[in-house]
């Protein structure tokens, strides 16, 4: 599945896609490691059939002039009575492609890939420091639901999580 917005192609990656997943992946956990709750040297020692095991979630990941720089994925909920929720993970933009509607584009991507499979509720939980971020989600129709406090923890430092929510079944398609 590809979706063309802009001049970005999103395209959800497959198990052969497993290197440019792991390439990508490991960029951001590199680059920005203030941006996730998962270290760069946990993913780095992943064997091959780890990678291929992680998509078998839903990643999608924006090419720009047929070169990875971005991504987001999806994890659902497996409870029953919790899977019209998922959870945004792994959202990264290449530092050089922001502010050109990438985010966007993959969150958009995202969420019709959610909506097509009875998703009704996307969720994310943000680093309080990170205020670029949470503004990037308020702007995208997430709201605030909740915040945890330390729910984040590196290097001895606590920050707190901000955990919010756009309802998919009230956007437009």
């Amino acid at each position: 599945m590809s979706e063309t917005i802009s001049d970005t192609v999103i395209r959800r990656l497959s198990v052969d896609d497993v290197g440019v997943f792991r390439d990508i992946r490991l960029e951001a956990l590199s680059l920005e490691p203030g941006s996730f709750a998962s270290l760069h040297e946990d993913w780095a020692s992943l064997r091959k059939l780890d990678w291929r095991k992680r998509l078998e979630q839903p990643v999608f990941v924006a090419f720009l002039n047929g070169q990875p720089c971005g991504m987001m994925a999806l994890r659902f909920q497996q409870a029953r009575k919790m899977m019209h929720r998922a959870t945004l993970t792994s959202v990264y933009v290449r530092k050089a492609d922001r502010r050109k509607g990438i985010a966007a584009d993959l969150l958009g991507a995202v969420a019709n890939h959610a909506r097509g499979l009875g998703v009704v509720q996307l969720e994310i939980g943000v680093s309080v420091e990170n205020s670029v971020a949470i503004r990037f989600y308020q702007r995208n129709g997430f709201g605030r639901v909740g915040r945890i406090p330390r729910g984040f923890r590196d290097n001895g430092t606590s920050s707190d999580e901000v955990l919010m929510m756009l309802p998919l079944d009230k956007m437009q398609e």
